[in-house]
């Protein structure tokens, strides 16, 4: 059912064949493999997506997409997931991955009088660029392990689910009267 709704309504090779701006790679964006719905794919995809939203660095979204051509993985749901971090879900999860990071630093953050702006991130980075990193990757990772087994879990289990309804209705049909 998930399958189904995401092949619905994610763009396909012709919506991005026909867009202006990715002309110049359009041709990367051809490959079977970016747009195949298998285990393999979607849960790698699922790892690159949300390790990528996690990166505390500008256009998450095309880091997620060159992973992705690289490694041949379903390119719609490694751009998708990066979505997590929109303009409400951000500040609180850098927030965190910075704090993560102050904190297995051994940083005193307390004097930090935080303010969120960009003039003020700016100003400070120095002192909060090497925290905020070092959680991000931890979180980062943390998110696309945890991303990976859950969906591979849960396609191991709707797999499993189709063939037991399977061998049941086939049991049925063999059944002697």
């Amino acid at each position: 059912m998930l399958k189904d709704w995401l092949i619905r309504n994610l763009p396909n090779r012709e919506t991005l064949r026909g867009n202006l701006v990715l002309r110049p790679v359009a041709h990367l964006l051809q490959q079977r493999e970016l747009w195949v719905f298998n285990r393999r794919s979607v849960t790698a995809a699922v790892f690159v997506g949300l390790f990528s939203a996690f990166l505390p660095v500008p256009s998450q979204m095309l880091v997620a997409a060159i992973i992705a051509v690289i490694v041949r993985i379903n390119l719609p749901v490694a751009v998708g997931l990066v979505w997590i971090t929109n303009p409400i879900t951000i500040a609180p999860m850098f927030y965190f991955a910075f704090r993560l990071g102050a904190w297995l630093m051994n940083l005193d953050v307390a004097d930090l009088n935080l303010e969120l702006s960009l003039t003020w991130l700016l100003n400070n980075w120095a002192i909060i660029g090497t925290p905020l990193l070092l959680g991000s990757l931890i979180c980062a990772w943390v998110a696309g392990i945890s991303g990976y087994v859950i969906a591979h879990f849960i396609w191991r289990n709707r797999v499993i689910a189709k063939w037991r309804r399977r061998k049941r209705r086939r049991a049925f049909r063999e059944k002697p009267e």
